[in-house]
């Protein structure tokens, strides 16, 4: 499974760059790229607005980080039909039962056989650690009446959770930890080992397997598609960035350089499928340092082509007879096809699937990117959080986004004047005790683990793009529990389109205020106006921390409450104390941009206080002593 590193989602069967980043060495491989990008002119000198939709927009479109260029800026993206939201979970056990015994739950061809569907078999496994992305994994399934499933839970806590809930569940036997495994440590490669001997295990029995990891969701019921290839002994994702192809055939394998990824791939029981996974089981158990999917792409790769036919797309590999096709990119999307790309829409094709690969913040941050995508299954209290909401509408200023050259320094332009605006809005959610929805973030260039121009050659990321969170900030981070005697109270936060996500309930949305800034003894100024169901309240910029407080107090029964903008609203904390805890928090809520050319480490890091520095400049750290983030 791909859960936490970050260098092992990045394409790698040739060497492009090597980068250093503390002790960790990892080589970085990326397919040669032709140049394909959009090039957007400025044409009037408007200012950008984004604001949370009223109640009753149409949900956006799974991915909102395409940007749709029109004659006056770039609109939302279309909307897509919504998946059958009623449609019931799972058959949960009957009242009053109690747990049959673990041995009830070991895999065996007839468990199998209960669950099989037009000879085909859906299978995804974890621990405990991720049983939300469980969840959801099934949950998009059973919506899209794909219910041919099956869990293999490697702790007796995730096996007992599951049945509980009536998820198809077997016990792997793996005896493993119910906590998070990092990328590359000892219970990581175990995860390995057992999704290959669960491919080996399963084979056998004759059936077609689409094994998964949990990070990912199904968007579109794959069947049908993977049914159009039934000489294909295996078909695979990859972590390719540049298209091949611009419909929805099979990846051209001649032009895709990068890794085949393991994470979503499909495997019919033939005899040549059935010879390959047991000589990767065998090398994986022969060598516990050996990554599964390294090895599958060196199995497999042993010999590539020629191609089956004309035709198919297939191509033999392995041992000369395995029939091999590589699924479009497209459209089993990757995390960068998917979340920076928006490749999809841009070839007007409908996913059916992400894999939140190529992303910065771990397991937090597959989760988010998922909940940006509002495909993520949350429970409904995550809709309606204690405190309620505060949300505000970013301005910037259309030359920040468009005007010049796409380099480093006009995109740290441009992302320093949205930073500014959320540590102010996260320094008034903290005063208020409200979880800020943050908001979209607009970035000039990609990020990536290796010096790069700006974008991918080859690549069709439009610039500039509505970028995932962690591009920018360390959700880790964010969402950790630091000790609030050094870092002030944690500061609770939602994605961008939680207003857009069809589980927030109407009467969230319907609980509204609206707040305007404005000149402090202007006309009307402190005042509100009934222009709509809870009025308009017009607030005095720079106002002092006992304001806030004395007049939202009046208003601390409303779920959500809208700033007209951020800047100049909040002096900033009276109590000194206060405002250094806070400042000591926010500071490592920025990461890193990474990474320019020529320069040993090539990265740049955000500072959340970069207005405090006069002559600040987005450099690479100049010497060893410099490279820690900013104080």
């Amino acid at each position: 499974m791909a859960w936490n590193n970050p260098f092992q989602e990045v394409a790698n069967s040739k060497p492009l760059f090597l980068t250093i980043y503390g002790t960790v060495i990892i080589g970085i491989i990326v397919s040669s790229f032709y140049v394909f990008s959009a090039i957007y002119s400025p044409d009037s000198t408007t200012i950008w607005q984004f604001s949370p939709p009223a109640s009753g927009s149409p949900p956006l479109d799974h991915n909102i980080n395409a940007s749709y260029r029109t004659n006056v800026g770039y609109a939302e993206p279309k909307a897509q039909p919504l998946k059958n939201m009623s449609r019931p979970f799972m058959e949960l056990p009957p009242p009053g039962s109690k747990m049959p015994p673990l041995e009830n739950f070991r895999l065996t061809k007839e468990l199998v056989q209960e669950r099989v569907k037009d000879n085909v078999i859906v299978v995804t496994f974890g621990n405990y650690a991720f049983m939300d992305f469980i969840l959801t994994w099934v949950k998009h399934l059973t919506d899209l009446h794909v219910d041919n499933i099956l869990v293999g839970a490697m702790d007796v806590k995730l096996l007992e959770a599951l049945y509980w809930k009536g998820v198809p569940v077997f016990d792997m036997g793996s005896h493993m930890s119910t906590i998070d495994v990092g990328w590359g440590s000892q219970a990581f490669h175990k995860m390995g080992r057992e999704k290959v001997i669960l491919i080996d295990a399963i084979l056998p029995y004759g059936y077609e397997l689409l094994m998964c990891d949990t990070d990912m969701v199904w968007l579109k019921n794959p069947l049908p598609y993977l049914a159009r290839y039934p000489e294909a002994d295996i078909l695979t994702s990859s972590d390719q960035v540049v298209p091949t192809v611009v419909d929805d055939s099979l990846d051209i394998w001649q032009q895709v350089g990068a890794a085949y990824n393991i994470g979503i791939f499909h495997w019919r029981p033939t005899d040549s499928a059935k010879k390959l996974a047991k000589e990767w089981k065998e090398m994986l158990l022969a060598d516990e340092k050996i990554w599964d999917q390294n090895g599958f792409n060196d199995i497999v790769r042993r010999q590539l082509g020629p191609s089956v036919d004309g035709e198919s797309g297939l191509v033999y590999a392995y041992d000369g007879s395995l029939k091999l096709g590589i699924l479009p990119a497209s459209i089993f999307c990757s995390g960068h096809t998917y979340f920076v790309q928006a490749m999809y829409q841009q070839f007007r094709l409908e996913p059916y699937a992400v894999h939140t690969t190529f992303q910065y913040a771990g397991t937090e941050g597959k989760r988010h990117r998922i909940r940006e995508a509002m495909a993520f299954y949350d429970p409904p209290e995550y809709y309606d959080p204690p405190g309620g909401f505060l949300t505000f509408k970013p301005s910037l200023p259309k030359s920040l986004l468009l005007d010049g050259e796409h380099n480093v320094e006009s995109h740290f332009e441009l992302m320093n004047y949205q930073m500014k605006q959320i540590r102010t809005a996260l320094a008034v959610a903290s005063l208020l005790n409200r979880t800020l929805v943050m908001p979209p973030l607009w970035c000039r260039l990609d990020r990536l683990w290796f010096p790069h121009p700006g974008v991918l050659e080859g690549s069709v990321t439009r610039q500039p793009f509505i970028c995932p969170l962690d591009h920018v900030f360390e959700v880790n981070v964010m969402l950790r529990d630091l000790p609030e005697i050094d870092f002030g109270p944690q500061i609770k936060f939602r994605e961008y389109s939680i207003f857009e996500n069809p589980y927030m309930p109407a009467q969230v949305k319907e609980s509204w205020l609206d707040v305007q800034l404005c000149q402090d003894g202007s006309q009307g100024c402190g005042l509100t106006n009934s222009t709509g169901p809870l009025g308009v309240l017009k607030f005095p910029k720079r106002s002092s921390e006992e304001k806030f407080e004395t007049v939202f107090s009046l208003y601390k029964d409303i779920k959500v409450i809208q700033f007209s903008s951020m800047q100049d609203a909040f002096l900033g904390f009276s109590d000194k104390t206060r405002e250094e805890r806070f400042r000591a928090r926010v500071k490592r809520y920025v990461g890193i941009w990474c990474c320019v050319s020529n320069h040993t480490p090539g990265h740049i890091y955000y500072d959340m206080y970069w207005d405090e520095k006069p002559g600040w400049k987005p450099l690479p750290p100049q010497t060893p002593e410099d490279d820690h983030p900013p104080t």
